[in-house]
């Protein structure tokens, strides 16, 4: 007859089992327990495995109780406080340690690990030194775990002091020492020291390894992680799960997708598609390199799937632009029972702020609300940035009021959304509450609050955060100098702007950019062209921004030639599809005087915007064009575009240099009824449409009812028309007003001049040339530019600094007896010269566009076109010299002055002398 089992057999058999329930119910139950502690502890490694920390307690307090012997011995206890520390009851754990009689080595660092494992790395060091405080000396263990404690404070300079401490014990050849070394130098940013350790390693293991890979990738090194990784399998150091989940992303980051999927491969041949980390670090890579279907398809066979799979395949889905599909993915997270958490909203909101999805934002914000993670700072500062960057600012304000805490991110955030919405004075407004705050402004501050100042010409305000960015040390950042640089432009301020830009050590083509708008759009147009020609030289690819930038001071110095050269590079670098850059193109050519080239390049873009069919309108409006302006205005509205007021603005251009005064008063009354309120520009274009048909009486009428005053432009419109028609009494009427208005416009000066010279009042033009002296107001000098030989070329009025000067004279004496010949007579009237006609003649003779026009004969093929683009209103004696000439000499001549352009051919001029 067989024996009964004793209540130790039975424990231990049921505890191999993992039958926990009835092993405790033996325990508690029996009268004679055992006194063994092995038993004991294997009964707590089973409710470790179970993952029950209530059994855990209930086990130790049974011990307590029974008051076993070796209950208080010190290697018991050690693996008590380590079984707590594994059920992740730190507290525990703690007390056993405070009540333990004695300790050794191992009871110190089993609790100063947990302290680290736990998040309380700084709890970790302090009791590392009162450990020592105590007379124990650390092992290689206690270090490993005080260096690793160090790294995740980022406590450089402690780390170094343990660092020597290691090396006055004599073990930093340890292998496990050195790599925690090698781990800590990197995560404290240091990873010339930690590449250093490494290379000096005797040993190395596949955690040294480890160690190095994520050193690299974590540091931004990914090439050098690449190589390291390459390095390790040379070594014949076989990689494991955590060698491909530090890897695999500096493939992420570098998009080196070909390497990727040779990793891929091996992960396949070891085995380790298995492990779900791997597994999403691999999603992560294929989406990041843009291989989304590969990174859904390994999504779909992974076994299992945690919130972090989900997330790298929802921000997969965003960051490639599929936000439906990173929606549909988010609800199936939700289905599949996955609770989303702050990396999931933090991955999500950032596409719907990119596509504009305002609806989609605010179905992620009603789940954000559910969870509880609204008071989470990172979250709220994606739904602030989510709903200003969707234009709702009104929400983006109510929210970032009441979010508890505030970093330098959720103040960004709002200066961003203000400035991109164009609330530039709520942007410098919030900058300065964020001052006020005392939360310290960084680059991405700094580079967002300057584009504000720009778009407000705030130059003193501009200047005092320039200040503040010279005292805090950003100004080497790139990125914030090219904000400066930018700001400084824009505000009129070219010349900080090129002392800035000479001092910025790297610069990129931002930087470039900058200053080659920033000259375009102040006028220095030779300047803009001859930063664009060192971009070139200086081997930096240009961009879309920089041919955007580029081609309106093309269109300005009328440089065809260069204009069709850098159209041909737009071609050559694929830019042609960037509707910024068409947009220009078409603007360019119009400009140019070259309309059927502008209007090929409107033809073949593959999308057209407002500003599209406002370059081709306001193209064949300035080129005299009108009726084909007003057949593209009709085309843009059956083509579903919806004009703006710009679009009306060219309309009415276009009907007032073609005095169609029906079709522009009917396109002024059909804006303000069915579209938009008028804006000054309409009011001006109006004004002009009236008074160059001669309704001066009506254009007045109409001025004195305008809703808005009358600004000095809407006058000086008046006034010309006066000029043209002769009206003495109102065009003084209309000068006195202008005196008043703009005293140093000199345009009101040389009109009121021109009215009187016209009649013959000698004293009168005399007056008005004493008055612009005795108040220090001069003409402006007429200049007129012409492309020739690669370059733009310069004349002024009497200009005698040409290379080419006497060519240029003795061409222009030879056309002046031509034209005489052919019924040609100087028209002098105008003239503010007090000599005598024969010199008003000679000084006639000599106007900006002749010597330019007198250049292009001498230096373009017979035959071909002579475009000239002049600061100033064309005078009637070039008008009619210029018709003169194109008959003469058998060419065509196009002429864009201040207003319009002027094709002149076989002795007529396209405006049909109406300009």
């Amino acid at each position: 007859m067989p024996l009964p089992a004793t209540p130790h057999l039975n424990l231990t058999a049921l505890c191999r089992e993992g039958q926990l329930k009835e092993a405790l119910h033996i325990l508690l139950t029996t009268h004679n327990p055992p006194g063994d502690s092995s038993t004991y502890l294997q009964l707590l490694q089973t409710c470790i495995f179970k993952n029950t920390l209530s059994q855990v307690k209930n086990v130790h307090s049974f011990i307590a109780h029974r008051r076993f012997a070796f209950a208080t011995r010190t290697s018991f206890q050690n693996s008590l406080i380590n079984l707590y520390v594994k059920c992740g009851s730190l507290v525990d754990a703690l007390k056993v340690f405070d009540h333990m009689r004695e300790r050794n080595i191992v009871s110190w660092n089993t609790v100063i690990a947990a302290y680290r494992r736990h998040g309380y790395p700084q709890e970790a060091v302090a009791l590392f030194h009162q450990m020592q405080r105590k007379g124990f000396q650390p092992d290689q263990f206690t270090f490993a775990s005080i260096v690793a404690a160090c790294a995740k404070m980022g406590a450089l300079d402690q780390g170094m002091d343990i660092h020597q401490s290691i090396k006055d014990r004599g073990i930093s050849s340890d292998v496990v020492v050195a790599t925690a070394l090698v781990d800590m130098y990197a995560k404290c940013g240091s990873i010339d020291k930690a590449s250093e350790l490494f290379d000096k390693m005797r040993q190395r293991n596949v955690i040294s390894w480890n160690a190095m890979v994520a050193a690299y990738v974590q540091n931004g090194f990914v090439e050098m992680a690449l190589e390291t990784f390459k390095q390790m399998q040379l070594a014949g150091v076989k990689p494991n799960s955590t060698t491909f989940a530090n890897v695999l992303p500096a493939c992420a980051k570098m998009g080196a997708l070909e390497q990727g999927m040779d990793i891929h491969q091996s992960i396949t041949e070891g085995g380790f598609f298995s492990d779900v980390v791997v597994a999403t670090a691999m999603v992560d890579m294929y989406s990041k390199c843009g291989t989304i279907d590969k990174a859904r398809e390994l999504f779909d066979k992974m076994l299992q799937r945690d919130a972090v799979s989900w997330n790298a395949m929802i921000a997969g889905y965003a960051q490639n632009g599929f936000i439906a599909k990173a929606f549909e993915t988010f609800k199936q997270m939700q289905l599949a029972g996955l609770k989303p958490d702050s990396t999931t909203f933090v991955s999500i909101l950032p596409a719907c702020a990119q596509m504009g999805a305002l609806e989609q934002g605010t179905a992620v914000h009603q789940s954000i609300i559910e969870s509880g993670f609204f008071l989470d700072i990172i979250v709220g500062n994606a739904l602030v940035d989510m709903y200003a960057k969707c234009g709702s600012m009104h929400k983006a304000h109510e929210l970032f009021a009441r979010m508890p805490q505030k970093d330098v991110i959720s103040w960004n955030a709002m200066i961003v959304g203000y400035a991109q919405n164009g609330f530039v004075e709520k942007a410098l407004e919030t900058f300065k509450q964020m001052q006020l705050a005392d939360v310290k402004s960084d680059y991405t501050t700094f580079a967002s609050i300057l584009p504000a100042c720009a778009k407000m010409g705030a130059l003193e305000q501009g200047m005092d955060i320039h200040q503040r960015i010279t005292e805090g040390g950003f100004l080497s950042d790139v990125v914030v100098a090219n904000s400066l640089v930018d700001m400084y432009a824009k505000c009129g301020s070219i010349d900080k702007a090129r002392e800035l830009f000479d001092k910025i050590p790297q610069r990129n083509v931002v930087s470039w950019n900058a200053m080659v708008a920033g000259y375009a759009q102040n006028g220095f147009f030779e300047k803009a062209l001859e930063n664009f020609r060192q971009i070139q030289s200086a081997g930096i690819k240009p961009d879309p921004t920089t041919f955007a930038s580029i081609l309106p001071a093309c269109a300005k110095m009328g440089a065809l030639e260069l204009g069709m050269d850098i159209h041909q590079s737009i071609m050559e670098g694929g830019y042609i599809s960037d509707v910024v850059v068409a947009n220009a193109l078409v603007d360019m050519y119009a400009k140019c005087g070259s309309i059927e080239k502008a209007r090929e390049v409107f033809e073949k873009m593959p999308q057209r915007n407002v500003v599209s069919w406002n370059a081709m309108i306001a193209g064949y409006a300035q080129n005299g064009l009108c009726k084909d302006a007003l057949k593209v205005f009709e085309l843009m509205k059956h083509s579903g575009t919806y004009p703006d007021i710009i679009s009306f603005a060219c309309v009415l251009f276009a009907c007032s240099h073609a005095g169609l005064v029906d079709e522009g008063c009917k396109c002024f009354n059909h804006m303000s009824n069915l579209y938009y309120i008028p804006t000054v520009d309409h009011y001006v274009c109006m004004v002009d449409l009236l008074a160059r048909a001669g309704y001066l009486e009506d254009t007045l009428n109409f001025i004195i009812k305008m809703p808005i005053k009358p600004v000095v432009v809407v006058w000086m419109c008046f006034l010309g028309a006066c000029r043209s028609h002769m009206n003495i009494g109102l065009g003084i009427f209309t000068a006195t007003l202008l005196f008043d208005l703009d005293p140093k416009n000199a345009a009101t000066y040389v009109l009121l001049s021109n009215i009187f010279a016209e009649v013959g009042w000698r004293s009168e033009v005399e007056m008005v040339r004493r008055l612009m002296k005795e108040r220090g107001i001069k003409k402006i000098p007429g200049c007129s530019w012409i492309e020739g030989h690669q370059m733009v070329h310069t004349f002024c009025a009497g200009d005698r600094s040409h290379p080419q000067t006497q060519e240029i004279y003795a061409k222009l004496d030879k056309l002046a007896w031509e034209m005489k010949a052919a019924g040609y007579f100087p028209d002098s009237r105008h003239s503010l010269n007090d000599v005598e006609e024969e010199e008003k003649e000679l000084f006639l003779h000599h106007h900006s566009e002749k010597l330019a026009i007198a250049f292009g004969l001498l230096n373009t093929p017979p035959g071909s076109t002579i475009r000239v683009v002049k600061n100033l209103r064309v005078c009637a004696d070039c008008h009619t010299a210029t018709k003169f000439i194109s008959k003469i000499v058998g060419r065509e001549i196009v002429v864009r002055d201040a207003n319009r352009f002027h094709h002149f051919k076989q002795g007529q001029c396209s405006c049909g002398d109406y300009w």
